[in-house]
């Protein structure tokens, strides 16, 4: 491996931030600041680990820490699986309530505007309480309102019930991911982080299994609730069973004794005036990813049932084809980006998945449409499966539960229009199939939208920052405003084991990647 050398210093202010960014990005060495406990600052470059076996990257996870990674797994999931239950039975929801398609898919508008209210709370206080009780209060709330769905009897009523539930859907993602990674090692991170977000995808896949097991029938929607209902309440009587997280308590006895609510929000004030460039970064990149994949696959059913005409079990096997390639293309991405770069992983998955367009909307054919649909989503999920990680590494340390959460749940909230948008657009402009009938013009609508979307990203990506390989093991919580002195780790990704001098005499060492 080649020695770390030196680097100009990491530039400031947005457009100095942004030029550096997009240089550094065709070099394959990382540009790092290192600062000591004198608080010097060096800058130089080092250059990235090998990629190591993936068994290798498991063993090194303890007992403990799969708990906590398998139970933010599963609460992802869930939360996935309650969101999809409606939007894969659409056409259903629209025969049963007497309405458009359009007007069902407002609820999935709302759902998604609330998000980021209870991202926030949620989020805020999983950083001050811990991961676990707001987590089983999020799970369990969840899925009584899948059940009060069942029993809405009008359609105000549904939309009603799916505005409350995005309020509590929005805080499970920020503690999901923390409490998921913050105790995976720091080269372990990119694969765990990959395997968390297909999380989301698998929960579309059971929904999708749960709509083909049901039927076509307009009643059989509330069967797939039903389900949804008992999986979420699940998922939260077994956090019940598992204590707080290692890492937040053992942060927070490194810290002041009591974390008072106004040290708390000052804190938060003061990380919000520092790091305010980053937020709003975090937001517009979340904006297109959340963009980008519920303009691909929320109205994929539809456009399965309607342009294409497909029965519903031969839309459900397309649908779940398709997010099992999702599944497959978030390991295999975000378990390269801890090679490639989060950044490399993410702009060349999305550049792939705009050429791939054209194979994803024109073929007529179930096998040609469920091939290119799990290509379509494996470079498209791919590019998601970088997010968790990457967003914790650029999160303010303190903030690792509130940040990802509420710059995910915010650019949630500005794309929560999507499949309301793809489902106007396409209901008012028809295309002629090739034995003359008129049908919607789904796949038209989504292909331009999710190449527009595809581009945003590449370029948004391309300037922005990568912290790859941040240290999240000795952050105290936010509210101690207690600085701590981290020994440098021996197993930071490359060049840790190049400065052993600097370690004599237990001298110690903040690292932060830039």
């Amino acid at each position: 491996m080649a020695a770390n050398s030196d680097a100009e210093p990491i530039a400031k202010g947005t457009i100095p931030t942004l030029k550096q960014s997009f240089r550094d990005l065709f070099r394959w060495r990382q540009r790092v600041a290192i600062t000591n406990e004198y608080g010097e600052v060096a800058t130089e470059w080092q250059t990235p680990e090998p990629l190591q076996n993936p068994v290798k990257l498991f063993m090194q996870l303890s007992a403990k820490d799969w708990v906590f990674f398998i139970v933010g797994l599963l609460a992802w999931t869930a939360d996935a699986f309650d969101f999809h239950a409606l939007s894969i039975q659409t056409v259903k929801l629209a025969k049963y309530y007497e309405t458009s398609k359009t007007n069902i898919t407002t609820a999935i508008t709302l759902t998604l505007l609330l998000r980021s209210v209870g991202a926030a709370f949620f989020g805020l206080a999983g950083d001050k309480f811990g991961r676990k009780w707001p987590m089983v209060v999020n799970m369990i709330v969840l899925g009584l309102l899948q059940i009060a769905t069942i029993y809405s009897s009008t359609f105000q009523q549904f939309l009603a019930v799916r505005s409350l539930f995005g309020l509590f859907m929005g805080g499970v993602y920020g503690n999901a991911i923390a409490m998921a990674l913050e105790n995976c090692p720091v080269n372990a991170r990119g694969l765990m982080s990959g395997i968390l977000q297909q999380g989301y995808s698998f929960g579309y896949v059971l929904a999708a299994c749960a709509n083909l097991g049901v039927g076509g029938s307009t009643e059989s929607w509330k069967t797939v609730f039903w389900i949804a209902a008992g999986f979420s309440i699940a998922v939260g009587l077994v956090r019940i069973c598992f204590p707080e997280s290692q890492q937040f308590l053992a942060a927070k006895a490194s810290g002041k004794p009591k974390v008072t609510p106004a040290a708390f929000f000052r804190e938060t004030r003061q990380m919000l005036a520092k790091e305010w460039r980053m937020c709003i970064y975090c937001i517009i990149l979340m904006t297109w990813f959340n963009y980008y994949s519920h303009t691909s696959q929320d109205s994929y059913t539809t456009f399965l049932l309607t342009q294409k005409e497909f029965k519903n079990d031969a839309a459900s096997r397309g649908s779940i084809i398709m997010k099992v390639g999702a599944c497959v293309g978030g390991t295999i991405i975000g378990y390269l980006s801890q090679f490639v770069g989060r950044r490399r992983a993410m702009v060349g998955a999305a550049l792939i998945s705009a050429c791939l367009i054209p194979a994803w909307i024109l073929p007529t054919s179930e096998p040609s449409l469920s091939a290119s649909g799990f290509f379509m989503q494996f470079f498209v999920q791919g590019a998601w499966g970088v997010i968790p990680i990457h967003l914790n590494e650029l999160s303010p340390p303190a903030f690792r539960s509130s940040f990802p959460g509420i710059t995910y749940q915010l650019g949630n909230m500005i794309s929560s229009p999507s499949a309301q948008i793809v489902n106007a657009i396409a209901e008012s402009h028809l295309i002629t199939r090739k034995g003359g009938e008129r049908v919607e013009a789904y796949g038209p609508t989504m292909g331009i939208a999710t190449a527009i979307i595809a581009l945003g990203i590449a370029v948004t990506a391309a300037l922005g920052p990568e912290k790859r390989g941040s240290r999240f093991e000795t952050t105290a919580p936010a509210g101690t405003d207690v600085e701590r002195l981290v020994k440098r780790p021996s197993d930071v990704e490359a060049g840790s084991d190049s400065d052993t001098g600097r370690g004599e005499k237990g001298a110690e060492e903040k690292i932060e990647r830039a």
